[in-house]
Protein backbone atom coordinates (compact mmCIF):
# COMPACT_ATOMS: atom_id res chain seq x y z
CA UNK A 1 0.00 0.00 0.00
CA UNK A 2 1.49 3.43 -1.04
CA UNK A 3 1.45 6.87 0.81
CA UNK A 4 -1.24 9.22 -0.14
CA UNK A 5 -0.11 12.62 -0.55
CA UNK A 6 -3.10 14.05 0.06
CA UNK A 7 -3.30 12.46 3.59
CA UNK A 8 0.30 13.96 4.66
CA UNK A 9 2.00 10.03 4.79
CA UNK A 10 5.62 9.38 5.37
CA UNK A 11 5.91 6.02 7.03
CA UNK A 12 8.72 5.43 9.71
CA UNK A 13 11.03 2.62 8.87
CA UNK A 14 13.96 3.38 11.12
CA UNK A 15 14.31 1.21 13.98
CA UNK A 16 16.54 3.21 15.97
CA UNK A 17 14.24 6.11 15.52
CA UNK A 18 11.50 4.23 16.62
CA UNK A 19 12.94 2.43 19.79
CA UNK A 20 14.07 6.43 20.76
CA UNK A 21 10.17 7.16 20.60
CA UNK A 22 9.25 3.94 22.40
CA UNK A 23 11.47 5.04 24.97
CA UNK A 24 10.21 8.40 25.40
CA UNK A 25 7.08 6.64 26.24
CA UNK A 26 7.94 5.07 29.04
CA UNK A 27 6.14 2.78 28.86
CA UNK A 28 4.69 -0.23 31.32
CA UNK A 29 2.15 -3.36 30.92
CA UNK A 30 0.13 -1.62 32.85
CA UNK A 31 -0.29 1.41 30.45
CA UNK A 32 -2.72 2.07 27.62
CA UNK A 33 -1.12 3.90 24.86
CA UNK A 34 -3.11 5.80 22.16
CA UNK A 35 -1.20 5.90 19.17
CA UNK A 36 -2.38 7.86 15.74
CA UNK A 37 -1.59 6.98 12.47
CA UNK A 38 -0.25 3.40 12.76
CA UNK A 39 0.31 3.07 8.94
CA UNK A 40 2.01 -0.24 7.72
CA UNK A 41 2.64 -0.65 12.26
CA UNK A 42 6.36 -0.09 12.48
CA UNK A 43 5.77 1.38 15.40
CA UNK A 44 2.69 -0.50 16.43
CA UNK A 45 4.40 -3.86 16.62
CA UNK A 46 7.18 -2.30 18.68
CA UNK A 47 4.68 -0.29 21.24
CA UNK A 48 3.39 -3.86 21.90
CA UNK A 49 6.43 -5.49 22.60
CA UNK A 50 6.36 -3.37 25.62
CA UNK A 51 3.08 -5.40 26.79
CA UNK A 52 1.04 -1.87 26.95
CA UNK A 53 -1.96 -1.37 25.31
CA UNK A 54 -2.54 0.07 22.15
CA UNK A 55 -5.55 1.45 20.69
CA UNK A 56 -4.78 2.95 17.17
CA UNK A 57 -6.65 5.44 15.00
CA UNK A 58 -6.02 5.54 11.43
CA UNK A 59 -7.82 7.58 8.63
CA UNK A 60 -6.74 5.53 5.53
CA UNK A 61 -9.46 2.75 5.11
CA UNK A 62 -7.25 0.94 3.51
CA UNK A 63 -4.71 0.36 6.35
CA UNK A 64 -7.69 -1.02 8.23
CA UNK A 65 -8.07 -4.18 7.39
CA UNK A 66 -4.26 -5.34 7.19
CA UNK A 67 -3.59 -3.61 10.33
CA UNK A 68 -6.44 -6.05 11.55
CA UNK A 69 -4.53 -9.17 9.92
CA UNK A 70 -0.90 -8.37 10.87
CA UNK A 71 -1.82 -8.16 15.04
CA UNK A 72 -4.94 -10.76 14.87
CA UNK A 73 -3.02 -12.46 17.81
CA UNK A 74 -2.50 -9.25 20.07
CA UNK A 75 -4.91 -8.93 22.47
CA UNK A 76 -3.91 -6.00 23.64
CA UNK A 77 -4.16 -3.93 19.83
CA UNK A 78 -7.04 -2.35 18.52
CA UNK A 79 -7.60 -0.16 15.85
CA UNK A 80 -10.67 2.31 14.96
CA UNK A 81 -11.29 3.58 11.32
CA UNK A 82 -11.10 7.29 12.01
CA UNK A 83 -10.40 11.17 11.90
CA UNK A 84 -8.40 12.47 15.21
CA UNK A 85 -9.85 15.50 15.19
CA UNK A 86 -13.04 14.28 15.40
CA UNK A 87 -12.20 11.65 17.87
CA UNK A 88 -13.62 11.71 21.45
CA UNK A 89 -10.40 10.51 23.65
CA UNK A 90 -12.63 10.31 26.67
CA UNK A 91 -15.41 7.73 25.17
CA UNK A 92 -12.17 5.75 23.63
CA UNK A 93 -10.26 5.17 26.65
CA UNK A 94 -13.38 4.88 28.70
CA UNK A 95 -12.17 5.69 32.06
CA UNK A 96 -8.69 4.39 32.00
CA UNK A 97 -6.38 6.26 34.44
CA UNK A 98 -4.84 9.14 33.21
CA UNK A 99 -1.48 8.40 35.07
CA UNK A 100 -1.51 4.73 32.84
CA UNK A 101 -2.56 6.75 29.61
CA UNK A 102 -0.25 7.79 26.86
CA UNK A 103 -0.22 8.73 23.28
CA UNK A 104 2.31 8.79 19.77
CA UNK A 105 1.89 9.77 16.54
CA UNK A 106 3.49 11.26 13.63
CA UNK A 107 1.29 13.93 12.29
CA UNK A 108 1.54 15.18 8.99
CA UNK A 109 2.13 19.10 8.70
CA UNK A 110 -1.18 20.23 7.81
CA UNK A 111 -3.24 19.02 11.33
CA UNK A 112 -0.31 20.39 13.55
CA UNK A 113 -2.11 23.46 14.81
CA UNK A 114 -5.29 21.77 14.92
CA UNK A 115 -4.27 18.46 17.03
CA UNK A 116 -2.09 20.28 19.64
CA UNK A 117 -5.40 22.56 20.23
CA UNK A 118 -7.66 19.12 20.96
CA UNK A 119 -4.63 17.41 23.00
CA UNK A 120 -4.99 21.00 25.01
CA UNK A 121 -8.80 20.72 25.87
CA UNK A 122 -7.77 16.88 26.33
CA UNK A 123 -4.86 16.60 28.04
CA UNK A 124 -5.89 15.69 31.05
CA UNK A 125 -6.62 12.43 30.11
CA UNK A 126 -3.07 11.85 29.20
CA UNK A 127 0.68 11.34 31.27
CA UNK A 128 2.91 11.18 28.94
CA UNK A 129 2.03 12.79 24.75
CA UNK A 130 5.42 11.78 22.44
CA UNK A 131 4.54 13.36 18.24
CA UNK A 132 6.42 13.85 15.81
CA UNK A 133 6.17 16.89 13.66
CA UNK A 134 8.18 18.85 11.25
CA UNK A 135 11.36 20.17 12.80
CA UNK A 136 9.74 24.33 11.85
CA UNK A 137 6.48 23.05 14.43
CA UNK A 138 8.32 21.65 17.26
CA UNK A 139 10.74 25.16 16.88
CA UNK A 140 7.82 27.14 17.25
CA UNK A 141 6.10 25.05 19.76
CA UNK A 142 9.10 25.19 22.18
CA UNK A 143 9.81 28.95 21.17
CA UNK A 144 10.73 31.07 24.22
CA UNK A 145 9.50 34.59 25.12
CA UNK A 146 11.49 36.78 22.82
CA UNK A 147 12.63 34.28 20.51
CA UNK A 148 11.75 34.82 16.44
CA UNK A 149 9.49 31.39 16.27
CA UNK A 150 7.00 32.17 19.28
CA UNK A 151 4.20 32.50 18.20
CA UNK A 152 0.34 31.96 19.00
CA UNK A 153 0.77 27.98 19.53
CA UNK A 154 4.50 28.51 21.53
CA UNK A 155 1.93 29.99 23.88
CA UNK A 156 -1.16 27.80 23.68
CA UNK A 157 0.98 24.94 24.59
CA UNK A 158 3.39 26.53 27.06
CA UNK A 159 0.56 27.14 29.04
CA UNK A 160 -1.05 23.47 28.99
CA UNK A 161 2.05 21.65 28.45
CA UNK A 162 5.80 21.16 29.69
CA UNK A 163 7.52 21.04 26.05
CA UNK A 164 10.74 19.37 25.30
CA UNK A 165 12.08 18.48 22.37
CA UNK A 166 13.36 15.05 22.23
CA UNK A 167 15.66 14.94 18.45
CA UNK A 168 15.46 15.55 15.35
CA UNK A 169 14.46 12.90 12.77
CA UNK A 170 16.45 12.73 8.94
CA UNK A 171 14.10 12.55 5.95
CA UNK A 172 15.75 9.00 5.31
CA UNK A 173 14.22 7.68 8.20
CA UNK A 174 10.93 7.72 5.95
CA UNK A 175 9.09 6.37 2.77
CA UNK A 176 8.93 8.07 0.95
CA UNK A 177 11.56 10.55 1.82
CA UNK A 178 10.06 13.91 2.63
CA UNK A 179 11.89 17.18 1.78
CA UNK A 180 12.24 18.25 5.35
CA UNK A 181 13.36 17.06 8.88
CA UNK A 182 11.60 16.26 11.65
CA UNK A 183 11.91 16.58 14.89
CA UNK A 184 9.93 14.24 17.90
CA UNK A 185 8.56 16.55 21.07
CA UNK A 186 7.42 15.26 24.78
CA UNK A 187 4.32 17.00 25.59
CA UNK A 188 3.52 16.57 30.05
CA UNK A 189 -0.01 17.71 30.99
CA UNK A 190 -0.04 20.77 33.23
CA UNK A 191 -2.32 22.64 34.80
CA UNK A 192 -3.41 26.22 32.78
CA UNK A 193 -2.24 29.46 34.03
CA UNK A 194 -5.18 30.98 32.72
CA UNK A 195 -9.01 31.36 34.07
CA UNK A 196 -10.64 32.03 31.07
CA UNK A 197 -9.17 29.54 28.02
CA UNK A 198 -11.94 31.49 25.32
CA UNK A 199 -10.90 34.84 26.37
CA UNK A 200 -6.95 33.60 26.24
CA UNK A 201 -7.08 32.17 23.07
CA UNK A 202 -9.19 35.25 21.98
CA UNK A 203 -6.54 37.35 23.18
CA UNK A 204 -3.52 35.17 21.55
CA UNK A 205 -5.00 35.45 17.86
CA UNK A 206 -5.85 39.24 18.22
CA UNK A 207 -2.39 40.03 19.40
CA UNK A 208 -0.61 37.68 16.84
CA UNK A 209 -2.38 38.23 14.19
CA UNK A 210 -0.01 40.50 12.20
CA UNK A 211 3.60 39.74 13.57
CA UNK A 212 5.56 42.90 12.94
CA UNK A 213 2.77 45.24 14.52
CA UNK A 214 2.84 45.99 18.12
CA UNK A 215 0.48 44.79 20.78
CA UNK A 216 -1.74 47.60 21.13
CA UNK A 217 -1.93 48.17 16.67
CA UNK A 218 -3.06 44.45 16.92
CA UNK A 219 -5.47 44.42 19.92
CA UNK A 220 -7.40 47.92 19.06
CA UNK A 221 -8.74 45.93 15.81
CA UNK A 222 -10.94 43.76 18.14
CA UNK A 223 -10.62 45.50 21.62
CA UNK A 224 -11.35 49.63 21.27
CA UNK A 225 -10.55 50.17 25.25
CA UNK A 226 -7.35 48.30 24.40
CA UNK A 227 -4.57 51.01 25.02
CA UNK A 228 -6.63 51.35 28.54
CA UNK A 229 -6.49 47.46 29.68
CA UNK A 230 -2.89 47.47 28.61
CA UNK A 231 -1.88 50.23 31.12
CA UNK A 232 -3.80 48.96 33.72
CA UNK A 233 -2.22 45.78 33.38
CA UNK A 234 1.28 47.12 33.29
CA UNK A 235 2.13 45.92 29.49
CA UNK A 236 3.87 48.11 27.36
CA UNK A 237 1.59 48.18 24.27
CA UNK A 238 5.21 49.42 22.20
CA UNK A 239 6.01 45.81 22.73
CA UNK A 240 5.28 42.95 20.29
CA UNK A 241 3.64 39.61 21.37
CA UNK A 242 6.31 37.38 20.70
CA UNK A 243 8.16 39.19 23.72
CA UNK A 244 5.33 38.54 26.12
CA UNK A 245 5.95 35.50 28.53
CA UNK A 246 3.01 33.22 29.92
CA UNK A 247 2.70 35.15 33.64
CA UNK A 248 2.19 38.52 31.57
CA UNK A 249 -0.25 36.69 29.01
CA UNK A 250 -2.09 35.67 32.04
CA UNK A 251 -2.12 39.00 33.47
CA UNK A 252 -3.56 40.25 29.91
CA UNK A 253 -6.33 37.78 30.40
CA UNK A 254 -7.40 38.68 33.86
CA UNK A 255 -7.20 42.63 32.52
CA UNK A 256 -9.69 42.50 30.03
CA UNK A 257 -12.07 39.52 31.98
CA UNK A 258 -12.62 42.78 34.36
CA UNK A 259 -13.50 45.19 31.82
Amino acid sequence: MRAKKSLGQNFLRDDDVIRRIVAALELSEEDTVIEIGPGRGALTEKLLETGARVLAIEIDREFVPALKVQFHFEPNFSVAEADVLETDFSSMLGGVDPAKTKLVGNLPYNISTPILQRLNDQRDLFSNIVLMFQREVVQRITARAGGKERGYLSVIVENAFTAQSLFDVSPKAFQPIPKVWSSVVRLTPKESVVNDDKLFRQLLSASFAQKRKTLLNNLKVRYKDAATILESAQIDGRRRAETLNLEEWKILTRAFKDI
